[in-house]
């Protein structure tokens, strides 16, 4: 380390005794040394010259003695080391010296050596200081960084617990939400940019809340879609259940807040979610300079595929069966065998419900109709068309009568 120093004393020839005595530092560069008079031209000094690390003071001067002069030092917000420089006897001011946060002192006559030995002890000093500050500000900026992705408190402990620990890349089981918002490229192209950032941003501000207060992951945003990770970077044995409990809070919100833009004569679209859980590629993705957690696999592409299909079932939430027999008490109802893009292989899928939704009359029937179209019974059609009729609000029921009409049997579909 190489230190700038500034003696602070009256008598006009310690400047030349210490030039001489650090002449061999000052050539090979460790040291920077600088002089004034009184504690006036010192401040005048250390405004000029912030990168001095320390002070050495003698405390009998003109203008500004050394104890005002320290007074002003501990003041600032960066405080210099210093070092108090008096007269043997005068052990009162030097006591008072460092009760006001002197580093520490000397004694005049000066003695070099404990001089030199004094100044070594304080740079090893303001050395340590430097890489406290240097890992606390490592440590805020990984904060700032991992607080994008993680609820608060787990961003500080995986900031505390050192760089690159718990983030690494490596497969995990995850519970994977896709969200994303209907009719969102309309809005972009007939809103006013100030008004559509600040409504995106207070729609997924309000989303990612949701979203660390079930202590989910961030995974990505783009744009108005979210993509959020159950059991990733931490080891959440209910992911599934976590993401469904999840999922019903981000409907809520966002139907709620959709709603709020509605009274505002704001038409702003529905939020549509898919989750699927499944072995996935999880960690930083962003290299040295980048810090990217993100996760990807083909369980990945499911839940993007199950939120899509949500446009097509006329349902807000589209689960794969690996949530549903994964959640704790999972309640919902089957949507069918979905044949998404993609995949060769059907995937049966559900539409979880709230619990009084659950509860309802509709649901038995709409169960019962579903068990019907499944065996191939031709009475599913007029089940389905009776649901209907009592609740016109069920797009789902609505969707299979219309399935069945046009000559679909079974339970399967192929959805793009």
């Amino acid at each position: 380390m190489s230190a700038t120093i500034l003696f602070v004393d009256d008598e006009p020839d310690l400047e030349a005794l210490v030039l001489q005595k650090f002449r061999r530092q000052i050539r090979d560069g460790e040291v920077t040394l600088m002089f004034a008079r009184d504690g006036l031209e010192a401040l005048a000094s250390l405004e000029q010259n912030p990168q001095v690390d320390m002070v050495v003071s003698d405390i009998n001067m003109p203008r500004m003695d050394g104890l005002s002069l320290l007074a002003k030092l501990q003041e600032a917000e960066d405080k210099k080391s210093t070092i108090i420089v008096s007269a043997y006897g005068d052990m009162s001011n030097i006591r008072t010296a460092m009760n006001r946060g002197a580093f520490d002192f000397l004694t005049k006559p000066i003695d070099f050596a404990d001089l030199e030995a004094t100044i070594g002890k304080t740079i090893r000093h303001i050395e340590m200081l430097r890489e406290v500050r240097r890992r606390q500000m490592e440590a805020e900026r990984a904060h700032a960084a991992l607080s994008r992705h993680f609820s608060p408190e787990l961003a500080k402990r995986l900031a505390a617990s050192g760089e690159g620990e718990g983030i690494e890349v490596q497969w995990r089981d995850v519970a994977t939400i896709f969200t994303d918002i209907t009719g969102f490229t309309s809005l972009v192209e007939t809103a006013p940019p100030e008004a559509l950032g600040k409504l995106l941003n207070e729609y997924v501000g309000g989303m990612t809340e949701v979203v660390f207060a079930h202590e989910g992951t961030v995974a990505k945003i783009i744009g108005d879609a979210i993509q959020v990770l159950f059991n990733a970077p931490g080891d959440q044995p209910d992911y599934a259940t976590r993401a469904v409990a999840c999922a019903h809070a981000l409907d809520a919100w966002a139907e709620e807040f959709r709603a709020r833009q509605h009274a505002l004569g704001i038409t702003f679209g529905a939020t549509r979610i898919g989750i699927h859980a499944g072995p996935a590629l999880v960690g930083n993705f962003g290299g040295n300079r980048y810090f990217d957690y993100t996760a990807y696999g083909d369980s990945i592409n499911i839940a993007a595929r199950l939120e899509a299909a949500n446009k097509h079932l006329g349902t807000r939430i589209c689960v794969s069966a690996s949530v549903a027999e994964s959640a704790e008490n999972f309640q919902g109802r089957p949507v069918g065998e979905l044949m998404l893009r993609g995949r060769s292989e059907p995937l049966r899928a559900f539409e979880p419900l709230p619990q009084a939704k659950f509860e309802a009359p509709a649901t038995a029937l709409y169960a019962e109709a579903f068990a019907k179209m499944a065996a191939g019974d031709a009475a599913a059609m007029p089940a389905f068309a009776a649901l209907v009729g009592m609740h016109a609000d069920d797009s789902l029921a609505g969707f299979h009568l219309k399935r069945l009409l046009n000559g679909a049997k079974g339970i399967r579909m192929q959805l793009e």
